[in-house]
């Protein structure tokens, strides 16, 4: 029996030249239709920062997604050196399949420095332990294969997830585009500050392209609407322990024209902001 691989080897690429590193094919049982955009991103970060020093932590990624990942392709990260600064180190990450550019990368990386503190506060809901585990895994199978539905599935093999306000996937109807959810990954236990860096990384793209659908009574599970990345922002404020559980907020103040957009905030239970994400994704009714 083939051996899956943890998540931790999986966000963390094989170094095979000078800047150069390559993830293998996606394996396992529930191989997704696509790659999920969370993963790439904190695949690119894993290969940005073996050149950094290692007192510099990343504060803040941007990426652009430029093709729909394919799981049964190995992925090449080409990393360039932007530029070292006194107090900040820029990195660039080109990630591509085949001669395909996927997904485009910049990466920041701080020296940790005194300044103002300063924070929203976490958004009072219920508590994980007043919240039910994600039930959802019957309701994506509804959704004739959709690539949402599949990363949904492989999401519970890797987290847990309890949402505080959840809905009928397979009949919704139009609901506050405001929505937040807890999760956890006991992996993560044993893992170092880059390694949960990852990990936050990776979770930061949950969840974000749905609250688009929220305010028309949409879910994936209909298979009507389609959707994907655009682009993906992430702004690391702290340190998180992921074995922990975290609340995601978020919103979707905005869509039209085919395109949505999303903000989330990532805090810890006892109310530390650890991370801003916003993400703009493509969202229109399905095309036969």
């Amino acid at each position: 029996m083939t051996q899956v691989p943890s998540l931790a080897d999986i966000l963390q690429p094989e170094q095979v030249g000078p800047d150069l590193f390559r993830a293998a094919a996606f394996s396992g049982d529930a191989v997704p239709t696509r790659l999920f955009g969370g993963q790439v991103i904190a695949q690119c970060l894993a290969a940005a920062r073996h050149s950094v020093s290692a007192n510099r932590r990343c504060h803040s990624i941007h990426s652009y997604f430029l093709r729909a990942g394919d799981p049964n392709q190995p992925l090449i990260f080409r990393v360039e050196n932007a530029r070292d600064g006194g107090s900040f180190s820029t990195r660039r990450v080109i990630a591509t399949q085949g001669d395909q550019q996927i997904l485009n990368f910049t990466g920041s990386f701080h020296v940790p420095d005194e300044g103002w503190d300063y924070q929203h506060e976490k958004p009072d809901a219920p508590g994980p332990q007043d919240c039910a585990p994600d039930q959802s895994t019957a309701t994506a199978r509804s959704a004739n294969g959709s690539a949402e539905a599949d990363n949904r599935r492989i999401h519970q093999t890797q987290f847990e997830i309890r949402d505080v306000d959840p809905r009928n996937e397979a009949n919704p109807v139009p609901v506050s585009d405001q929505h937040g959810f807890w999760f956890r990954i006991p992996a993560a236990k044993n893992g170092d500050a880059g390694l949960q860096q990852l990990y936050l990384t990776y979770a930061s793209d949950m969840g974000l392209m749905s609250v688009g659908l929220r305010a028309h009574g949409l879910s994936w599970s209909q298979n009507t609407a389609q959707g994907a990345s655009l682009d993906h922002a992430l702004w690391l404020h702290a340190p998180a322990r992921l074995q922990d559980w975290h609340f995601y907020a978020m919103d979707g103040p905005w869509t039209g024209s085919g395109r949505g957009l999303a903000r989330g905030m990532i805090f810890s239970e006892d109310g530390k902001l650890v991370a801003s994400t916003a993400q703009e994704s493509l969202l229109r009714r399905k095309r036969n």
